[in-house]
């Protein structure tokens, strides 16, 4: 299995104040999610508005920061049902920036090699 396939995304289930920057959002991933921002893993934040969120990413020797503010439209931020975080995968992530909801329906399911056989 190579990283992107294992790579876990985290969702912050509450809306973030975004004018945090690297630091302040891996010190929210550390000490309020319990989790490694030094992980593989992909926390994603959203504001209040749900128009807009970062992604922080840890990748060998520093972190990324990646910004999305969508011009029109609201990100469909699943429900938390009061958790800290919402674990999803990269495929329900790229629903989510694409405006859709985490849990399509309509999706093809994931087939893994051993249920073919």
């Amino acid at each position: 299995m190579n990283e992107v396939q294992s790579q876990r995304v985290y969702l912050a289930s509450e809306a973030m104040d975004l004018r945090k920057s690297i630091n302040g959002l891996a010190v929210i991933v550390q000490q309020c999610f319990n989790l490694d921002p030094f992980s593989s893993s992909l926390f994603v934040f959203c504001n209040k508005h749900r128009n807009k969120v970062k992604i922080l990413e840890w990748s060998h020797c520093g972190f990324w920061l990646h910004y999305l503010r969508l011009e029109k439209g609201k990100f469909q931020w699943p429900a938390s049902h009061g958790a800290d975080t919402i674990r999803i995968d990269l495929r329900q992530l790229r629903w989510l920036l694409d405006g859709l909801s985490t849990s399509q329906r309509q999706a093809h399911k994931e087939i893994k090699a051993r249920e073919i056989i």
